[in-house]
């Protein structure tokens, strides 16, 4: 499991520490992830949307969630497994 976010790796790293994120959070600063998985639509947006994807061993992505409920995501993913 990866998160990516558009911050800086210092900001990243303090979040993720701050909430005890038991995987690494990626940083995407020029946005290039963001517009290839349709997080964001141009290379200025502040933040990216939430989505998750779920890829499965051979590389492809099994499952699209473009819309995320915080609260219900984590079942959601892993019903989807």
């Amino acid at each position: 499991m990866l998160g990516i976010s558009f911050d800086s790796e210092k900001k990243n790293r303090a979040f993720a520490e701050k909430y005890d994120f038991p995987f690494r959070l990626l940083c995407d600063t020029d946005r290039k992830i963001g517009l290839a998985y349709g997080a964001c639509d141009d290379t200025a947006a502040g933040a990216p949307r939430r989505i998750s994807y779920v890829i499965d061993t051979e590389g492809r992505i099994s499952r699209a969630m473009p819309k995320v409920n915080p609260r219900e995501h984590a079942e959601e993913v892993l019903d989807s497994l």
